[in-house]
């Protein structure tokens, strides 16, 4: 199996790691402080990533930890703005408005770099975004405080992705990751000091076990892999690949929350997964008009 393929799967896998989280942390924050939640994920993160990584942790630089801090800043406004949106909406209702980061991140490119993507990427953009519409519309659509938290944290994830892959082009992201995640962890541990209604250790075994989950599946083994996948894959592909998010994270909250599933995730998450092929589908034109794929 090729590298490219064997990352698509990866990311695929942490895409339901990630969905699953919605719930997991729904559950666990309950009424305790996000902030000390968003602590111990990153905290325990980058204990077990400073274990597996630790032949880069040893020799990283200066230009490693800026790297990671730039990289931090939008990674955590994203993280952070949609975990406090579990606070006033549902989870399969945050993870659906979350997948908006595929039709973000081109049009930010578009408007910053004036970077031409190409038509299957836009037509694969579109393709999940109704297909997102179709999960997410129900009889009226309404924006909440939940829902407006969930789209800035979107486009502070489109902000990640297009900053992971200008960095990941020229040098090995591995050396940052650490360094991404200890300032992630700073951040929200000052937040949290200064959270009146913060308790540091909630007896709550539902906390414990969702600060374990999200740091191992949804931050350490999804973030690490996204950063290595954008040295093969355009951030374009890993935002279309991230809209399985929403439909695990929907199944997730069926089994778990007890949230609805209905016919529009089937069809939605079809349209969701047609754009995934589309946009990893290469089209080779012939001089007598044929065309090949993938």
């Amino acid at each position: 199996m090729k590298k490219r393929q064997l990352l698509l799967i990866l990311l695929i896998l942490g895409t339901a790691f990630w969905g699953i989280s919605y719930s997991v942390t729904k559950m666990a924050i309950g009424d305790s402080s996000p902030n000390v939640f968003l602590f111990y994920r990153f905290i325990l993160a980058v204990i077990v990533l400073s274990i597996v990584f630790w032949k880069y942790v040893k020799d990283t630089n200066r230009e490693a930890v800026k790297t990671g801090f730039v990289l931090a800043v939008p990674m955590f406004l994203g993280i952070q703005l949609q975990t406090f949106a579990l606070k006033y909406t549902d989870a399969s209702q945050c993870s659906f408005i979350a997948g908006l980061t595929v039709i973000i991140v081109p049009l930010l490119k578009l408007a910053l770099y004036r970077t031409k993507t190409p038509l299957k990427i836009w037509i694969a953009a579109f393709t999940a975004l109704t297909g997102l519409f179709i999960i997410a519309i129900k009889d009226k659509f309404t924006i909440n405080f939940g829902d407006l938290l969930t789209i800035s944290g979107a486009f502070a994830f489109a902000v990640y992705l297009i900053s992971v892959e200008k960095h990941s082009a020229g040098k090995n992201l591995l050396y940052s990751i650490v360094p991404m995640f200890s300032f992630c962890a700073l951040f929200t541990f000052c937040l949290a000091l200064a959270d009146s209604q913060a308790v540091w250790f909630p007896e709550n075994n539902t906390f414990w076990m969702g600060a374990v989950y999200c740091a191992l599946f949804s931050t350490a083994f999804m973030y690490t892999v996204s950063n290595i996948s954008q040295r093969y894959l355009s951030a374009e592909r890993v935002a279309v690949i991230y809209l399985f998010e929403p439909v695990f994270g929907a199944i997730g909250a069926f089994f778990i929350l007890g949230e609805n599933l209905s016919w529009r995730l089937l069809l939605g998450g079809a349209l969701i997964f047609s754009a995934t092929i589309i946009s990893e589908v290469k089209f080779k034109g012939r001089k007598k008009g044929r065309v090949l794929g993938m």
